[in-house]
């Protein structure tokens, strides 16, 4: 086993490429689910306030509500999957999902919708903590990069999907808050089409394998050699014992694996609550939340805001495309570095463009020809260096970075931090922007900074290092490192 000053690297067989990718596909599509919500809020806000009369604070409530309820599901989701396995918590996820989506279209009310959106997030945010552990649990070394950015991948579709189908719906009404031509209101059918990724999850989480570090942790280690086989390959018998030595217990893994001496957690589990945090705090679903409404107060017809939505979501894409190219290639700590600092001038130059705009009667900033284009420029530059860095980087190291025994409860801690994080910038957006998107700009940007520094002295690269010499990682660096 060859070593290097980033981390442990161990050669990987080339074997099982074509069923690994496949069942990845299939867990990835929790992130499917995760994007879609996460953007179609983003069309039916005007059509909200306009429909409810509910101000800038109430709306912004509604559309962080489904964060908190992400936030309670990603805490729990490691607990179940230890208990219940992979497969069985993404069916779960997929069933809630679907009869939320039914009832968010049915809401009479803020009241109502803000209950059904927080019950639809402990979907969210389960799904969203197990896809990563088990791609990661199931992918070659070799291939985890790759496969773990799936889960990105999956989450910039379903952001691109749920734009695309508010664009459409919205054309087709004149407007969300119109009525369609096969009946009932524009942005009603925008949460109702949610329900058929949920179902397309449920049908692919009945055909995919358990974790083979779970069923090691249970003792089915037959179950485990046949899986590992399938979709791994080499030496199988050597690594049942390497999975058994690292899982150090007869005793199912619990929650309370992850507490540690350094502020009640492990230190590793601080490193990826702060990856989380970081992720979130440099205010990239402020775009996906809020860009459509954004877009229109600058100036924007609404139809254009849509488009420059879908836009937005299409350089998303493309971003992802190109991290999943690049982070077995480059490695995880460079690509983290690299956006941080596109991010940072990105976001600096709309600071800077929105504090010397002009302002309207209502003090909302007014975008020259000039100014517009450099914005949307900056917007796309801004979703670009997210997408190809810490979009789908922070989901793979999460998968992968955590010793076996913790994985999955750490996970979910770090998810939970990263769901609450959201919320956060999610539900102080509005307010920031009328008092001046520039001071909420700035203070993203400020964020990309810092998490430059964080990369560069607590982040170890661990590209193609396997998961039972995770814990070896952690020693010789993080344990040290806080």
């Amino acid at each position: 086993m060859a070593t290097d000053n980033d981390g442990l690297k161990r050669g990987a067989p080339q074997v099982g490429t074509a069923s690994a990718v496949f069942v990845s596909i299939a867990a990835a599509l929790g992130g499917f689910l995760f994007g879609y919500d996460t953007a179609v809020i983003n069309g039916t806000t005007g059509a909200l306030e306009t429909q409810w009369g509910i101000g800038s604070v109430e709306t912004g409530v509604v559309v962080s509500s489904a964060l908190l309820g992400c936030a309670v599901g990603a805490w729990f989701a490691g607990s179940l999957a230890n208990k219940f396995g992979r497969p069985r918590v993404m069916m779960l996820a997929a069933v809630i999902f679907f009869i939320t989506s039914l009832g968010s279209a049915l809401a009479t009310g803020p009241v109502d919708l803000t209950v059904w959106r927080v019950v639809g997030g402990l979907a969210i945010g389960a799904a969203s903590v197990i896809a990563p552990a088990y791609i990661a649990e199931i992918a070659p070394a070799h291939l985890r990069g790759r496969l773990g950015s799936l889960q990105q991948f999956a989450i910039v579709l379903g952001i691109f999907s749920a734009l695309l189908v508010n664009y459409g719906i919205q054309a087709s009404a004149g407007g969300a808050s119109g009525e369609v031509p096969w009946g009932g209101t524009a942005w009603r059918w925008m949460f109702a089409a949610a329900a058929v990724p949920a179902f397309v999850y449920f049908m692919c989480s009945l055909n995919i394998p358990e974790s083979p570090r779970y069923l090691v942790a249970k003792h089915q280690e037959d179950k485990a050699k046949e899986i590992l086989v399938k979709y791994v390959g080499g030496d199988v018998d050597t690594k049942i014992v390497e999975i058994r030595e690292s899982l150090h217990s007869d005793r199912p893994p619990r929650i309370s694996d992850v507490r540690g001496p350094r502020f009640g957690l492990l230190p590793i589990v601080w490193v990826g609550i702060f990856l989380s945090m970081f992720q979130q705090f440099v205010g990239i679903n402020v775009i996906f939340y809020y860009s459509t409404s954004l877009w229109q107060s600058v100036g924007f017809s609404e139809n254009d805001a849509f488009l420059t939505s879908v836009i937005n979501s299409i350089v998303n894409i493309a971003g992802t495309i190109l991290a999943i190219y690049l982070v077995d290639k480059v490695g995880r700590k460079k690509l983290l570095m690299w956006g941080s600092m596109l991010m940072f001038i990105a976001l600096g130059t709309m600071a800077l463009i929105f504090a010397t705009a002009n302002v309207d009667a209502e003090n909302n900033p007014v975008l020259g020809d000039a100014q517009g284009v450099i914005a949307l420029i900056a917007a796309n530059v801004f979703v670009f260096g997210f997408a190809f860095t810490w979009g789908p980087v922070v989901w793979v190291l999460l998968g992968e970075m955590f010793p076996n025994r913790i994985r999955a409860s750490a996970l979910g801690v770090a998810a939970a931090a990263q769901w609450i994080s959201n919320w956060l910038i999610t539900v102080t957006f509005p307010e920031l922007a009328q008092t001046g998107l520039f001071l909420a700009y700035g203070l993203y940007a400020a964020f990309a900074l810092i998490s430059f520094f964080f990369v560069g002295k607590m982040i170890k690269e661990t590209n193609g290092v396997e998961l039972e010499d995770m814990e070896a990682l952690d020693s010789g660096s993080y344990k040290s490192g806080m």
